[in-house]
């Protein structure tokens, strides 16, 4: 009997099920991964130690075994496997069901985590028990929902980035930054974090920087820091430096892609466990117009919210600092001031109409709150306690928006939800790249055959394409510099490089093809 084929290429055959190898892999992941659900419903395990090993065991080596026999056997190169074709990557029934799965997972993580087992006045229970053995042994502490987050988060990197590596191998780039993103969701994320507390030094991921570090400067956190000597001090200096010093110098020289795709945690799930997903992104110029006034929006808002703690932080402790509430506010005030200068002065041709709008009116807003609170002698600042504003921004970014939406929302709208509408990190970093960075994705339009997977695959919801047929650069802020474009592109049109800044946009001159004016460009070099 002849079965219907849903593929709508004229040669090749459907998306073929799951072999006999794969289904005994995704049996032995489910049985690992109920184990963690019959914890969650209170069901108590006579060793913890070794029925946790075995639920974390059992979903890593179904995960690794699954990716082998899906790839090992492939000719290395990128392989669509029929996304559009099954319901887990097609929005359909199955990408439903896990979307609001994980949504619900969220939500308790962040607001119910007695219904995880955690247990403030005594012995934790449930699944958070069943982590207790673990961060005993690295930490000396009981589990927490946050411990038990971040053993499943670098988990799911370790095994999926695995997964990640096996499906690009062909492309070395690809490689060498899953590796990188592995090695510091493992290292500077899960284990120095928790053998700081060990030692009973603050709670640091070195990797973690403000802004999406948001209570980096947060009164108790600063605190805790002056309390715990010269490392506690090194921690906040390396913090403000981080800020001023690290993040401009590595934009310039490599684009936003150091921190987004080698490093970020955010990212570095979203390039794993997300890939599957990628295609899903939103391509339209209505979603492009909404990223850049949201994902603007909540820069300010983090701006505006680190400000208010601060200067309400130097305000309860006038005689311990030399720094006056009134001498930090202004300053914050020039300094905001004079970096709009500069860029409208020696950038303002890079810019187009709505940024210039957006960025004159973001400034006025800020500093007229700043001139009202000052000089009406409302000194909680901006309307609002700095603590309430801290609040906010906890539950609505750094909890609902980053977590619940950015990672919940994956199977519905793509892996890069949260880093391209709501990351005030990719931001500032988008910012940099684009005004100031060597990066650029360069293309050669005479050799593009406008087959569209590099558009396909970008998960920041960016036309490659468009650029790519007209031979531009593609110099865009959203840009985490991924490389799946150039990885998936047959032809090799698209390379990532890191050049002189000179004629980097070039978006008024463009070459169609390899129509070159050779005159032109003997010129050029001569200068």
């Amino acid at each position: 009997m002849s079965r219907i084929e849903h593929n709508m290429a004229m040669t090749g055959e459907s998306p073929a099920s799951i072999s006999t190898i794969q289904k005994i892999a995704t049996t032995a992941g489910l049985i690992g991964l109920s184990i963690l659900l019959l914890a969650v419903a209170n069901v108590s395990f006579p060793n913890k130690a070794l029925f946790l090993s075995l639920s974390l065991g059992l979903i890593s080596i179904g995960t690794i075994v699954f990716a082998v026999d899906a790839y090992n056997g492939k000719h290395a190169g990128i392989k669509n496997d029929g996304v559009w074709f099954k319901s887990m990557t097609n929005r359909g029934i199955l990408g439903w069901i896990a979307g609001i799965a994980l949504t619900l997972f969220y939500i308790i993580l962040y607001w119910f985590p007695q219904y995880l087992g955690l247990n403030a006045e005594g012995d934790n229970t449930g699944v958070i028990a069943l982590f207790d053995p673990l961060s005993r042994i690295i930490s000396g502490n009981p589990a927490s929902q946050w411990f038990v987050y971040g053993t499943l988060y670098t988990l799911a990197i370790l095994i999926f980035g695995f997964k990640f590596i096996l499906k690009y191998r062909h492309n070395r780039y690809e490689v060498i930054r899953t590796i990188s993103v592995m090695f510091f969701q493992t290292a500077f994320a899960f284990i120095i974090p928790e053998i700081l507390a060990k030692l009973n030094e603050p709670y640091y991921d070195f990797k973690n920087i403000w802004p999406l570090n948001y209570d980096l400067f947060a009164g108790y956190r600063i605190d805790g820091f002056l309390s715990a000597g010269n490392l506690g001090v090194f921690m906040l200096i390396f913090g403000i430096i981080s800020i001023f010093v690290i993040t401009p110098i590595l934009t310039y020289m490599y684009g936003k892609r150091w921190y987004c795709s080698w490093v970020c945690g955010c990212g570095g799930l979203a390039e794993t466990a997300g890939d599957p997903y990628r295609h899903l992104s939103d391509k339209s110029q209505f979603a492009w117009k909404v990223e850049r006034w949201v994902i603007h929006s909540v820069l300010v808002f983090v701006t505006v919210m680190t400000i208010a703690v601060v200067y309400s932080y130097l305000g309860e402790n006038a005689d311990r600092f030399w720094l006056t509430k009134d001498l930090f506010l202004w300053g914050m005030a020039g300094l905001l001031t004079v970096i709009f200068s500069l860029i409208m002065v020696f950038k303002r041709n890079e810019l187009a109409k709505d940024a210039k709008i957006g960025a004159i009116a973001y400034l006025a807003i800020i500093l007229g709150i700043i001139s009202i609170n000052y000089f009406g002698g409302n000194y909680s600042i901006f309307f609002f306690d700095a603590y309430k504003l801290r609040e906010w921004y906890g539950f609505l970014i750094g909890a609902a928006f980053s977590g619940v939406i950015g990672v919940g929302f994956y199977p519905i709208f793509g892996s890069r939800v949260w880093c391209r509408f709501g990351c005030p990190m990719a931001a500032i970093l988008g910012m940099q790249q684009r005004l100031f960075s060597k990066f650029r994705i360069t293309t050669n339009g005479g050799q593009c055959i406008s087959c569209g997977n590099c558009s396909t695959y970008c998960e920041m919801g960016i036309d490659v394409r468009a650029y790519a047929q007209k031979g531009q650069n593609i110099v865009r802020s959203s840009c985490v510099g991924c490389g799946i474009c150039s990885a998936v592109c047959p032809r090799g049109v698209l390379k990532l490089e890191n050049a002189s800044t000179k004629n980097r946009i070039n978006s008024e001159e463009v070459l169609l093809g390899n129509d070159v004016n050779l005159l032109d460009l003997l010129n050029q070099k001569s200068e």
